[in-house]
């Protein structure tokens, strides 16, 4: 296969030599081209034709977003965001997000240059990642309301009901597209979507502000609660343990599971263990096997599956990884999960408690 073609758009010469350098250590990526701001970046665009675009969220002339808005719309392709760990540069990554860029790198907040050459690793592989990921509705925006919710039937008042989703590249607008889907009343649900410390915060506000249920980032000793969803906190574990007659979490730190903190299978393995055939669990787009061996321990704890098909993944990792190992009872494309979710619940709706 010829190598990856990446053209790096950055306004800070530093950080355009600093990814050059780790970026040029892996033989299967090569560097075709940098450029400091947006009209640079759109003529060699033309020229080089990259497969994948690393650009940076503030920039002279014309910001990141105005600039990836215009890309997606005149020639969609994967792009991997650089982008600062402050509560603004949290907003405008998920903004980038929703508009189609596949992943992002959060830059240190102190000595840029060495901090970001120990991220080397993680940023060689999501620029690999964007290069075989599937482009969702590049340039679309949220609607001003969410959808109408799928019909609960108030059959799911009972907190006994947990919905678990786990989610990695490309899961930040998988899990607002279900989210934003279910009823005020839905069953209390738990999240792992795999994020750094900082931006899960934000992600929760944002959701929060969009969806009829109420979402907040997890602290340790939360109940689950009917229509509330509660998000694991980036850089710490998320499990649900049984609560007296209902559910609470435990957030903490541990090892790195999958190489990932949150992991999505120490989340799924809690509820297999704890509440057994009164959960549904969701493993959703992302790179890797996180959440694989997890759904499977639900569903063998009588619990309900679902597995987000290939066709509508940004990265068919986790889903396909979980399909393996035989954990997914259903196999949905995504626009189809919150009704399969409810119908689910439907029938689980005199089941006995775990």
């Amino acid at each position: 296969m010829p190598p990856i073609k990446v053209l790096i758009v950055d306004d800070s010469a530093l950080m355009r030599q600093v990814l050059s350098e780790i970026l040029r250590q892996e033989k299967e990526i090569s560097v075709v081209g940098v450029a400091q701001d947006p009209y640079i970046a759109w003529e060699k665009i033309k020229s080089l034709q990259p497969d994948v675009l690393t650009l940076d969220v503030e920039m002279p002339r014309m910001d990141g977003l105005t600039f990836l808005e215009k890309l997606m719309r005149a020639r969609p392709m994967p792009v991997v965001m650089v982008s600062s760990l402050t509560e603004t540069g949290c907003q405008t990554t998920l903004r980038a997000l929703e508009l189609g860029a596949v992943d992002f790198v959060s830059k240190p907040k102190i000595d840029v240059a060495s901090g970001t050459m120990e991220l080397g690793a993680e940023i060689v592989e999501k620029v690999m990642i964007a290069a075989r990921a599937k482009l969702r509705g590049a340039g679309r925006s949220h609607p001003a309301a969410p959808p109408a919710p799928v019909r609960s039937q108030a059959l799911l008042q009972s907190t006994q009901k947990v919905i678990a989703i786990g989610a990695s590249t490309g899961g930040t607008e998988a899990i607002y597209d279900v989210l934003t889907a279910l009823p005020a009343d839905a069953p209390g649900t738990v999240i792992v979507q795999h994020m750094p410390a900082g931006f899960t915060r934000s992600f929760a506000r944002r959701l929060d502000g969009v969806c009829r249920v109420r979402v907040k980032e997890a602290q340790d000793g939360d109940r689950v609660l009917t229509g509330q969803a509660l998000l694991a906190p980036g850089g710490y574990h998320m499990a649900v343990v049984r609560s007296g007659a209902s559910y609470s979490v435990r957030v903490g730190l541990g090892e790195p599971v999958n190489r990932h903190r949150p992991s999505v299978d120490v989340l799924f393995k809690s509820a297999a263990r704890y509440i057994g055939g009164n959960a549904v669990g969701v493993i959703l787009t992302g790179m890797g096997a996180d959440g694989a061996s997890g759904l499977l321990a639900m569903r063998q704890a009588g619990a309900r599956t679902i597995a987000e098909h290939e066709s509508s993944c940004v990265v068919f990792g986790m889903p396909r990884e979980a399909i393996a190992l035989g954990g997914a009872e259903e196999i949905v494309p995504l626009d189809r999960i919150p009704e399969r979710i409810m119908a689910l619940l439907r029938t689980m709706s005199h089941a006995a408690p775990a």
